[in-house]
């Protein structure tokens, strides 16, 4: 056992987001063990609260422009310069891998669930994907912003309304080296009593 403690505790250590990946799509199979990983994360009293809306292909081009209509509606201008190339950038976001895996919390109606819980656990979800990607040799990085807040754009994945967005998962193969990365300590942030 402590060898696969060991691999764990490597495997968290070494986990990376990758921001660049190539234009080849994963097979089917390999998103599919992601998602399951996400299924393993802890949820209180069993809800399975998760759900994940895969994209790839022109499902990418549609969701972006459904990012690029929200995001006009708060720019003051959108015909200007700027306000073009804000909702060229709001169109391309979905073009940055060949996959992304759209994971969000839906509330369940168990007595006892408690929403904050259930996002919890389909963001727990999301850490096992990403340490899933890892291991099957595969990029991922996990990103949100003003599209996973979006009324609209829940709509346009065919979420409910009470949904919430927890990640925009970018998945492909890496196109730029894994580089090890330092991290702080965490002793600043423990307080032992």
């Amino acid at each position: 056992m402590i060898g696969t403690e060991n691999a764990v505790l490597e495997a968290l250590r070494t986990r990376r987001s990758v921001p660049k990946v190539r234009e080849e799509t994963p097979p089917r199979e390999m998103i599919e063990q992601i998602i399951e990983a996400a299924t393993w994360a802890p949820n209180h009293h069993r809800t399975s609260p998760w759900r994940f809306v895969v994209l790839t292909g022109e499902a990418r081009e549609a969701l972006g422009e459904v990012m690029a209509t929200e995001a006009a509606r708060t720019l003051r201008d959108p015909e200007s310069e700027e306000g073009r190339a804000i909702l060229a950038k709001q169109r391309t976001k979905p073009l940055r891998a060949p996959v992304i895996i759209v994971a969000a919390a839906v509330p369940q109606p168990h007595p006892k669930a408690i929403e904050i819980e259930e996002i919890e656990a389909a963001a727990a979800g999301v850490e096992n994907m990403l340490l899933a990607a890892q291991a099957l040799g595969l990029g991922a990085m996990w990103r949100t912003g003003k599209p996973a807040y979006s009324a609209a754009v829940k709509r346009h994945l065919g979420l409910p309304s009470d949904a919430h967005i927890v990640a925009f998962v970018y998945v492909g193969y890496p196109d730029v080296p894994i580089l090890p990365r330092e991290r702080i300590s965490p002793a600043p942030f423990i307080d032992w009593r």
